[in-house]
Parts: structure tokens; sequence; C-alpha cells
């Protein structure tokens, strides 16, 4: 497996890692792919775009069937901090095995429960962590979004929820309303009623037509004057719920400014704020929490994919005071993933022993700067932004605008990136407006060699095809 890391010099070039492989490679259907295609539902994804069965995988790189091994700049969508089989995490999953413990306790507390929680409360901030409480949902981030919903609207008695343009909180009935993919809805009704979306802030297709931080303020006081409207014909919310970093919606990180000015409007309002940092959390922005760089704190802190150590396991952080629950009435069987507490607790562990938020952050300069280089020379790359190991390259038709007057989104040529990424050994994930945005998710203890091959593939991949 460590192929891949010796084909790049210092200088970024490629020896002869695959010969005849990479570039050409076609992606051979064997059995197990074709038993996928034959035995599951049409619902599958990814698999439509990354035409592999995978054999084994090792930190940042996976091997499939077929011998190819690739560099994996997706991470289980964000849920894989330390990429795969980290050794470590692997020992305390064998340990917790050994034990004798149940692999599942629903919400009775164990040793392992106790030391997760306990690590994570030094994870958060500590003045958050002081005055807040963990409660376990089922196992996915879906789950932990609906009970912020119902949290929310128990602590304040009101109903209406805010969420953004562009937001992503998962597949459940309350938590697809707040989406702002008009695509997943399309074929959906009877979605949770008393939703509204608000423009979030998006320089390259701004709303208000200005864009940096006049866009921004324009988004503030959009909202601002909406709340203070009677009217507005909407009434105060529950919640404001919102993903510092936007991941589907295309990698948009809003300004320290802008969520200041969140915090400060739901504060003077009486309105949660409910942070959701299922895939920006965990270190992946450069600090522990993405709320972080702004010097602020939620409400309620929704929390999951790596949060678990890459098993099953989600959780809300919530201020005690809005803590309005009776007992029962939020649960699930599988809230007491005990495998994914351990593995959890190592993996927050090694995060702060190897220092692996500053790691994010340095490599991802290092990434992002490339990128912009390359930008640079392909006026197909409208933008590149992010934070830390969170990265979103915007496609779109070169010199062709939309009918706001904005760049137009191409779609197809993303596509295309992406499945020539793969031939030359990069996985990424796509999103965002037309899933015209590529998505750099890698582990954050990727080196600087990987960071360089990473560079490497992909601008490989723009050369062939935005010609």
């Amino acid at each position: 497996m460590d192929t891949l890391l010796s084909s790049v010099t210092s200088d970024s070039r490629v020896v002869d890692a695959f010969p005849g492989r990479f570039g050409q490679y076609e992606f051979p259907v064997d059995k197990v792919l074709s038993n996928q295609a034959r035995l599951e539902s049409n619902v599958r994804s990814y698999p439509r775009r990354f035409p592999i069965a995978i054999k084994r995988a090792s930190g940042a790189q996976i091997e499939d069937t077929n011998g190819q091994v690739y560099l994996d700049c997706l991470s289980g969508a964000g849920a894989l901090a330390l990429g795969h089989n980290h050794p470590e995490v692997n020992q305390e999953i064998v340990n917790q095995l050994s034990a004798g413990l149940p692999y599942q306790t629903l919400d009775i507390t164990t040793p392992v429960k106790d030391g997760f929680v306990n690590e994570l409360m030094a994870f958060l901030p500590a003045a958050f962590a002081e005055d807040s409480c963990i409660q376990f949902c089922g196992p996915s981030g879906s789950d932990a979004v609906e009970a912020s919903l119902k949290l929310a609207k128990l602590a304040t008695s009101r109903s209406n929820i805010f969420s953004f343009h562009g937001a992503y909180h998962g597949m459940t009935n309350g938590s697809l309303s707040l989406m702002g993919n008009l695509n997943a809805k399309a074929r959906r009704s009877g979605l949770m009623p008393d939703v509204h979306f608000f423009p979030f802030p998006y320089s390259l297709r701004c709303k208000f037509g200005s864009g940096g931080e006049a866009g921004e303020r324009a988004s503030i006081r959009y909202i601002e004057s909406v709340l203070h409207d009677q009217e507005s014909g909407i009434v105060k919310p529950a919640a404001i719920i919102l993903e510092p970093i936007q991941g589907e919606g295309g990698v948009l990180p809003a300004s320290a400014m802008w969520l200041r000015e969140i915090r400060r409007i739901t504060s003077e309002l009486g309105i949660l704020l409910i942070f959701d940092e299922i895939q920006c959390g965990i270190a992946r922005s450069g600090r522990n929490f993405a709320f972080e760089h702004a010097g602020i704190e939620p409400d309620i802190l929704v929390l999951s994919k790596a949060v678990g150590g890459g098993l099953p396991l989600s959780c809300l952080v919530f201020k005690k005071k809005f803590d309005a629950w009776d007992a029962g009435e939020h649960a699930g069987t599988f809230r007491g993933n005990q495998l994914a507490m351990a593995a959890g607790m190592k993996t927050l562990q090694i995060i702060r022993r190897d220092g692996l938020a500053q790691n994010a952050l340095n490599m991802g300069e290092i990434l992002t700067a490339k990128l912009r280089n390359l930008q640079q020379r392909q006026p197909c790359i409208a933008e590149v932004r992010g934070r830390g190991l969170m990265l979103g390259v915007e496609v779109v038709k070169a010199d062709v605008m939309d009918v706001l007057g904005q760049p137009l989104a191409d779609p197809e040529l993303a596509n295309n990136i992406q499945r020539a990424a793969l031939r030359h050994g990069l996985i990424i994930e796509k999103g965002g407006r037309h899933g015209a945005v590529l998505r750099f998710l890698p582990p954050l203890n990727i080196t600087e060699k990987q960071v360089n091959y990473a560079a490497w593939a992909f601008e490989q991949a723009v050369g062939v095809c935005a010609r």
C-alpha cells in the first residue's frame, strides 16, 4: 500500500508508479461489482461515480479488487478522521471486544461510555463544556438533527425553524425539510412545515448581487428585518440551524463576522442557535470545531460522522438550561454503541495528542495554494474555497454567465473531472449547485507528500477534461 506514497517526489512529479494504468484505467467490472448492480436497489449512489470494489484500505489509501490503489480524499464523507484502519483505533476496538461488555447498552452507562463523554467534553471549548450536557441519539446524524429540532421546539414552545439555502442536514423527514437542494425533495410530500429559508454567504453567487462582506451584511440585515417586521408573515422561530461550513451545499465557509452576527441576533431575540458540525467538526476546519473560528458558542451542537471514530454514533451537546426532555422522550435502540464510543474516544485522543487540527490547517493551506495556482491557469475553475481540510473547487463554463450574470455551473465537466481524477488514483467528492463543486475531505493526518499527489492528480484530471 506504499506505492502511491513513493510515486511522488518533492516537486510533485510522478515517477512510473502505475505504468499503463493511470490516465487510461477503465475500471474492469468484476463479480463483486456485478453482484452489487444486480442485487442492490437503485438508491445506491456512490458506485455510480466510483465503479470500484474495495479490497483493503490503510491510512489515506484504498486498494480495489483489481489491484488499483487510490488516494482517498473522501474519507467516508468525512467520517474517517484518521483514514482507514488506524492501528491504535483498531486496537481499541479489539480491546473493547475482549472486555466482555455488550455491543449495545441503550443508554445504560459503562466505563467506555464514561471515558468517551469525558474525552468529548475535553475536546470542546472549556466554557461551553462546563455548562453543557450530552445526549446520545440514534447512530445517524439525521437522527441527531431530528432530536435537536424536537428539543428546540420543546424548550421554546415555538414551531418555526430557520434554515439556509444550500443546507444539508440529513435525509429523514424533518432533516430533509431543512435541506436547500430541491432535487432531493422533488418527489417527497408531507415534509415538516414551518421551515423558512434564508440566503447563506456565497460570494460567487451572492443573492444580493454584491458578494464579500457587503453580501454577508446584506444577509444579516435581511434576516434581522424579517424577525423585526410585523408584516413579514414569518413568526419568530424556535431555532436557527446552520452548518458553519456548508458541505453538500458546495463547501461554503461562513465568515467569523457573519456567524457572530447570527449569534447576536439569536441571543437578543431568545432564538436557539443550532450548529450542525456533523461534517465540519472534529478538527476538520483547523480548529476542534468550526464555530471556534468565530469565538462564539451554539446553544445546541450536533455531532456524528468522525465523532464515532468511523463507527456509527451521533450525539447532541447543549446548554443545560435547555434540557427540557422528559425521560425517554427521544430514544433509539442503537444509541449505546460501545464499539463506536471506544473508537471515538481513541480518535479524539489521537487528534489532540498529534496536533491534527493544526495539521489540517497546515495541509489545507498547502492544498489550497496548489489548487489556486491551478485556478490561475484553468478558466473553468471559478473559485477555490473552504477551511482546513474541507475544500471545494467550483467548476464553471469559462466566460459564460447565467441569467443572473453569475458564472454558469458546468456539472458535466465536474463529473468528467471526478472520473478522470479516479483514473489518476484520486477519490474526491462532488456537491454544490448542480453538482459542479469538487470536494476534498482527506484524513486529518494526511501528509504533505499525499497532498502533493492529490494536487498533481487533480491537475492531470482537469487538464485532460478542460481542453
